[in-house]
């Protein structure tokens, strides 16, 4: 018999994988040419030339002992100290290799922050719409999750409704910006506001609130600005970060946590997350990876290939008369569904070999996510199964 907890997890299993593994079941039945698939944040582009040619420099001068054996649990101190420096060239810190612990990917970063900090009954706020598996992480450390409902004109946070549900129990907030599932990037004036409900309420329940940003998208962008970095707003930040999309690496699981050096606590929240690291069962970041990391972490995918398909999918669903917020970030649309049921219209599009995501997966019913990192090829022959869509609810 399988544990109680894992009962509810299996049960509440990922819808994108779900409905990732039925598209390869259609794929096969029909040509995955058409079959237009729109369920899971895969990468299409590939990795940089740069990335290659790390791993071929890594292989080749680092000794076998160093490169295949145990690291410290929160990663190789030279590695930590590199990735410091660039967050101090990139946002006038003052960090040095005791800021970053090395994770395996940015799930990994969020369950050791969380791990560290949760006692049960501790409360995590999160702003719907909202990466579906943070309930998971949360769950995992028997910690309770409190949605904020969403401002569907904008999918900037609900402050007034934040304010409510912040209690003596809230232990920490998740953020993810720029986000999944509606490439919406929260504005500088969204996290001043932010940093001071947090300030004021920390006041008002006499404990730290810790801001958990997590930040896979941070270089996946579109325009001439900048993405706001969030610890100049707020000290008691901790980030979750990831390479899997800025270098189209998902598969490799490398990334990092960083602590501000004036978060609450700090030296403990190092020691903890450190031993996490090992006791969760990861014990250390990938160790080839880590070593790549120094030579590639300025380098970043072509975003403008993504670009082309944001406004390509965009300008279809607008023609097509599909309500939707235009983000400027991630790789992701987050349209209105025709009918209510997200889940019966998603089911539906099936109907036409079109694969997306129910909203309600995300803790916003009534939307439907489209994850527009595919070949621009698929965005285009995906209109009219679409447009067909669209039909069998108008009629």
């Amino acid at each position: 018999m399988i544990a109680d907890k894992m009962k509810s997890f299996v049960a509440g299993s990922s819808a994108i994988r779900a409905m990732f593994e039925e598209g390869k079941k259609m794929a096969a039945i029909y040509g995955a040419e058409n079959v237009y698939d729109f369920s899971l944040g895969n990468p299409s582009l590939e990795p940089p030339a740069a990335v290659k040619e790390a791993v071929l420099k890594v292989l080749e001068e680092t000794s076998p002992n160093e490169l295949h054996g145990y690291p410290s649990n929160g990663g190789f101190e030279d590695v930590r100290l590199a990735i410091a420096q660039q967050q101090n060239r990139l946002h006038g810190t003052n960090y040095n290799e005791e800021n970053i612990i090395m994770t395996v990917g940015a799930a990994a970063g969020l369950n050791i922050i969380l791990k560290a900090i949760l006692n049960p009954g501790d409360e995590v706020i999160v702003f719907a719409p909202f990466f579906g598996e943070y309930a998971s992480y949360v769950a995992n450390y028997d910690g309770v999750l409190v949605t904020v409902s969403p401002d569907i004109q904008t999918f900037q946070p609900n402050m007034d409704e934040l304010e409510q549900k912040i209690t003596k129990n809230t232990k920490a907030l998740i953020i993810n910006t720029p986000n999944n599932p509606t490439g919406v990037i929260y504005s500088e004036e969204t996290l001043k506001t932010l940093s001071e409900i947090l300030t004021k309420k920390e006041k008002e329940i006499g404990h730290p609130i810790y801001l958990i940003s997590d930040e896979p998208y941070r270089e996946l962008f579109y325009g001439d600005f900048k993405i706001p970095f969030v610890p100049d707003f707020y000290p008691n930040t901790i980030i979750a970060y990831s390479f899997s999309k800025s270098l189209s690496l998902p598969g490799e699981r490398i990334g990092y946590v960083t602590i501000h050096s004036e978060a609450d606590g700090f030296e403990e929240l190092v020691s903890a997350m450190t031993v996490a690291n090992r006791i969760s069962g990861f014990v250390n970041a990938p160790t080839l990876w880590q070593k790549v990391v120094p030579y590639v972490m300025d380098t970043h995918v072509d975003v403008s290939v993504y670009k082309k398909n944001r406004d390509d999918l965009y300008a279809i669903l607008q023609e097509l008369g599909y309500p939707c917020v235009l983000g400027d970030g991630a790789f992701y649309l987050f349209p209105q569904s025709l009918i209510p049921d997200d889940k019966a219209f998603c089911n539906a599009a099936k109907e036409f070999r079109l694969l997306i995501v129910p909203g309600s997966s995300f803790g916003c019913p009534g939307h439907f996510r489209m994850a527009y990192c595919v070949d621009n090829a698929t965005i285009h022959n995906a209109k009219e199964s679409l447009k067909l869509l669209k039909e069998k609810y108008s009629k």
